[in-house]
């Protein structure tokens, strides 16, 4: 166990003196950065040295303490701050503030979805969207809960999702080896079962494009312009995606002669195309670098139907609290996979323990490396500026976010200043709460000299 967690170290080692190094020119090249970077190969790790990386000192966490207490109490929040640091290598508790208590946990909530999925699912299973023959001669497109297949392969992005385009193209190809060039098209979304929408959800959450409704069958993620992250949503994401199949039939030669509907495939139906999604560890990775509340509900679901309980709200509810009792995590409910339900409840200690837990076990490594990097990647590229105050933990700092109204969250890994790793989860749940104030803690952590 320990060479495994050694491993994984010096993997999270590598990445970050890689973006250290890119977060102290990044002033030079700001124009130039990337949007976000590829994800850090998860392979990269399995054959990393049988050495552990922290060569640096313990840290003390009298003096750690010391460092934290200042921005603790100038953060303007008495009530509903939570805090747990631990060391990276041996776990040892160096800072705690209420830790063992539950908040509200917004985005980091997709911490708990992305462990649940790679120990239920494992990080090579991916997501099949198929098309098979109904008892009339017609064809069904069958959803698979992949929420990232798009209509075409166009759009320039990492990792390449499944397409309709190749999708239609092989189901047109099959086809026509018996001679049928028209066709009637139905679609099934019946994977999913129960509540489109989550518990404890805003209706704003959808109408301003935060999610989209959350369907087995969908492209884009139910965007309407795909490019664009909160893009409003459609209001019929099966009917949209089955449309834009027919779409890609016609130009694949083949003719669909009906309005698209739904209806359910019989069993043992006769599959004549599927198209794949990117496997699971990727999928994870995307979810947490751009935050996607899409990808994390699917993803949810997954876990509830690897644990035999069903995609749906409560089936994926039921199958992560079985996963968190057989990890040995304690302090975690949630009702959805995004963290936009406000029903879900953390405790900052159980943050700590998920992140150390990816570092300890192979298959659970994506975590690691879908973490963005603070002033570099993903949902921190605009945090962490040399105007924010917080500069120290550029390139420093690797962290999960999370935001709602009155909720701020941070969870994560720093380098402090004599390069041991930690571990740290902040989470505020009061008026006034916001990600400015917790990246003055990481940067605290990043800063402190604390052997």
């Amino acid at each position: 166990m320990r060479q495994v967690r050694a491993r994984a170290l010096l993997a999270l080692a590598v990445l970050n003196i890689f973006v250290l190094v890119a977060g102290v020119v990044a002033i030079d090249v700001i124009e130039s950065r990337p949007p976000a970077t590829m994800p850090y190969p998860v392979a990269f790790a399995e054959d990393a040295p049988d050495a552990a990386p922290q060569d640096a000192a313990p840290v003390d966490p009298e003096r750690l303490r010391d460092k934290l207490d200042d921005p603790m109490a100038d953060s303007g929040i008495a009530d509903g701050l939570y805090a747990y640091v631990a060391d990276a290598e041996t776990g040892e508790r160096l800072y705690g503030r209420d830790a063992g208590k539950t908040a509200v946990p917004a985005s980091t909530t997709k911490l708990v979805t992305a462990i649940s999925v790679l120990h239920a699912a494992g990080p090579d299973k991916r997501l099949s969207t198929e098309v098979v023959r109904d008892d009339n001669g017609g064809i069904v497109l069958v959803g698979g809960g992949d929420p990232t297949l798009t209509k075409t392969g166009e759009r320039d992005h990492y990792p390449r999702p499944a397409t309709l385009e190749q999708l239609a193209a092989d189901t047109a190809a099959e086809l026509k080896k018996s001679g049928t060039d028209s066709v009637q098209l139905h679609y099934d979304d019946s994977l999913y079962r129960g509540s489109n929408t989550g518990p404890g959800w805003k209706p704003s959450y959808v109408d301003g494009g935060n999610v989209s409704t959350v369907h087995a069958l969908m492209i884009d993620g139910g965007r309407v312009y795909p490019e664009n992250d909160y893009s409003r949503r459609v209001g019929d994401p099966p009917g949209v995606a089955a449309d834009a199949f027919a779409e890609q039939l016609a130009a694949a030669g083949i003719e669909v002669t009906n309005e698209p509907g739904p209806a359910e495939a019989s069993d043992g139906a006769e599959t004549l195309a599927s198209v794949q999604s990117p496997p699971m560890s990727a999928l994870v990775e995307w979810m947490l670098l751009d935050s996607d509340n899409d990808i994390a509900e699917a993803l949810y679901r997954q876990v509830g139907l690897a644990q035999g309980h069903g995609a749906s709200f409560a089936g994926g509810a039921e199958g992560v609290q079985e996963v968190m009792r057989e990890l040995g995590v304690e302090k975690v409910h949630i009702e959805d996979g995004s963290g936009l339900s406000v029903n879900n409840r953390i405790a900052p200690k159980a943050l700590v323990e998920l992140v150390r837990l990816a570092s300890e076990r192979p298959r659970l490594y994506p975590v690691l490396s879908g973490l963005p990097t603070a002033h570099f990647t993903g949902t921190l590229d605009d945090r962490y500026s040399q105007a924010s105050g917080t500069h120290s933990g550029a390139g420093r700092v690797r962290a999960k976010t999370g935001t709602l109204n009155g909720v701020s969250t941070l969870a994560g890994t720093a380098y402090d200043s004599d390069g041991r790793l930690l571990v740290f989860a902040f989470m505020a749940n009061a008026p006034g709460a916001a990600g400015s104030i917790l990246d003055t803690f990481a940067a605290a952590v990043a800063e402190c000299g604390c052997t």
